[in-house]
């Protein structure tokens, strides 16, 4: 079983409506066809990721790309976990964990994209609360940080939401523009005051060294 050299393969996270786990081949073809469809719209930029240049099919290659060199790049002390959102087995999206040297500083930064027809129906904020519960009840998470466009009143309002507080700025090119981000930061005290929805995580155990813990 790929589980058994992969343990991350058998990771599965479950929230009322989804299922968070990485995608197999041909689950992670139509995630990056999703991808190429479009997640938001041609006159927007919310994030730093060009979604909106080349053709369809350059950007799901891209996500293919991504996806296959975050588990070829991963280390115990640096990891990033992109995990594909379902519904019913429908792709939906990805939601990403990642951190550096999480045995030590205990953070980890999130980030997430959904189809451009997965949008407005809560489905950010139910993902993003399944990965938060990996990070917090079963990694043992200090703190979770997340950076957001300010012009970005969807991510902006999922975080705030969920409990995230204003942690400063930080600012990134795109071309000859510089672009202003909030950095917002979610404590393990604030997310323990949170109600949540009821989350399952399965097959976490086998996986605890890959996180190096």
């Amino acid at each position: 079983m790929l589980a058994d050299l992969w343990p991350l393969y058998g990771l599965v996270i479950s929230t009322p409506r989804l299922e968070l786990r990485l995608p197999r081949e041909e689950e992670l073809a139509k995630l990056a066809d999703l991808a190429g469809l479009g997640v938001h719209g041609a006159d927007e930029r919310p994030f730093l990721t060009p979604w909106t240049e080349g053709s369809a099919d350059d950007r799901a290659r891209s996500v293919l790309q991504g996806h296959w060199g975050k588990l070829a790049d991963w280390s115990p002390t640096a990891w990033q976990l992109g995990l594909g959102v379902f519904r019913e087995g429908d792709p939906l999206g990805v939601v990403t964990l990642r951190s550096r040297d999480f045995a030590v500083v205990r953070e980890v930064m999130t980030s997430a994209w959904l189809g451009i027809e997965h949008q407005g129906k809560g489905y950010g904020t139910e993902a993003r609360t399944g990965l938060l519960t990996l990070a917090f009840e079963h990694l043992g998470a200090r703190a979770a940080r997340t950076e957001v466009f300010q012009d970005n009143h969807a991510s902006q309002g999922v975080s705030r939401k969920l409990g995230y507080e204003h942690d400063g700025i930080s600012v990134d090119a795109r071309g000859d523009e510089a672009l202003v981000s909030d950095r917002l930061r979610l404590s393990r005290e604030r997310w323990l005051q949170q109600q949540r929805p009821a989350v399952t995580v399965d097959g976490i155990t086998a996986c605890l060294p890959t996180f190096g813990l």
